[in-house]
């Protein structure tokens, strides 16, 4: 099973995440943003961190994580390579496990930058087959 597709848009480019779980989903939707920022097979999982969410609905906790994981990258220079993402969906909470290092030009190759994440195409399908679609502002 493919894990994730980058979908084309004008001035945009996003990502449809495929999972056995909609948890997996999540983590290749996540897998897919930093390969478009860098080669994320290039990064080592030095450091680990945690980021616990809840929202409203599964769309939001989708947009709220990535949003997470790119200011981690804009503001301390971080990219992941490894998400472990466990979901309460009865809640709609979010916890995940990240890892990765700081970003290093003469290791890392530079990618496109990632405004923002958008709400605009943004799926989740949370039933068989699993899968996550969000675009994201370039």
């Amino acid at each position: 099973m493919k894990t994730y597709e980058l979908i084309d848009h004008t001035a945009d480019v996003g990502v449809k995440a495929y999972g056995k779980t909609i948890s997996e989903a999540f983590e290749n939707a996540a897998k897919g943003m930093f390969d478009i920022i860098t080669d994320s097979s290039e990064i080592e999982n030095i450091g680990q961190y945690i980021i616990e969410l809840e929202a409203p609905d599964l769309e939001q906790l989708l947009v709220d994580f990535l949003s997470d994981l790119l200011f981690l990258n804009s503001a301390k220079n971080l990219v992941f390579g490894f998400f472990k993402v466990e979901l309460d969906e009865k809640n709609n909470k979010l916890a995940a496990k990240i890892f990765g290092e700081k970003f290093n030009i003469s290791k890392h190759k530079a990618g496109a930058e990632i405004k923002a994440v958008t709400y605009h195409m943004l799926e989740v399908k949370n039933k068989k087959p699993f899968h996550v679609q969000v675009l994201f502002d370039i």
